[in-house]
């Protein structure tokens, strides 16, 4: 088997596992019912790291894609997920590919995390929360109310974006970090040319 072909085997199998983990979604406590977590990035990041950013770019982009036909929230939530997801496996990808040490993993996942949180709250000031509000036909005291549970209670659009939202993004860029951290040195050999 060629090393595209290898490749490409790979990042459908973390396509796959991302997939399932994406459909694998649940609620945190204290965050409000509409922002559900899982782990898809786990497995993009991984790819990132051993495939370089453009597989877990497209890693990303396809679990996206395969997550469209149960969407909820008429693919809006699955644009904000893409818009993160790349965001935090580009940026990890791109310093790791600089400079492939633990030091250099730690780097990478923590400026991944930053760009992550930094790119969620410009989407849904953007694009996310102006969708709910006019097409959705959503007010944003209903919004706020949703996540009025929050342990900091939002009151306003800022706040909103500040305590829920990149909070909940920096808590998913920091779990799937962690998880990374700890396994990928013990998978890394399959993803080693000729494995």
């Amino acid at each position: 088997m060629g090393e595209k072909l290898r490749r490409l085997a790979r990042a459908s199998i973390l396509t796959g596992i991302a997939v399932v983990l994406m459909y694998l979604e649940f609620p945190l406590p204290f965050f409000p019912a509409f922002l559900e977590y899982d782990f898809s990035e786990v497995p993009a990041l991984i790819g990132a790291f051993a495939m370089g950013p453009a597989a877990g770019v497209s890693i990303v982009a396809a679990k996206a894609l395969l997550h469209l036909p149960v969407t909820t929230t008429l693919g809006v939530g699955e644009l904000a997920n893409l818009i993160v997801g790349i965001t935090f496996v580009f940026t990890a990808g791109t310093i790791y590919e600089l400079k492939k040490t633990r030091a250099g993993a730690l780097t990478a996942m923590l400026c991944g995390t930053a760009a992550m949180a930094a790119a969620g709250a410009a989407a849904n000031y953007f694009i996310i929360l102006p969708f709910y509000l006019e097409v959705m036909g959503f007010s944003l005291e209903t919004i706020l109310s949703m996540a009025s549970q929050f342990f900091l209670p939002p009151t306003g659009m800022a706040t909103l974006i500040l305590y829920v939202f990149v909070t909940f993004n920096l808590l998913k860029a920091l779990a799937a970090s962690a998880i990374t951290f700890l396994i990928y040195k013990r998978i890394s050999r399959l993803f080693k040319p000729g494995a």
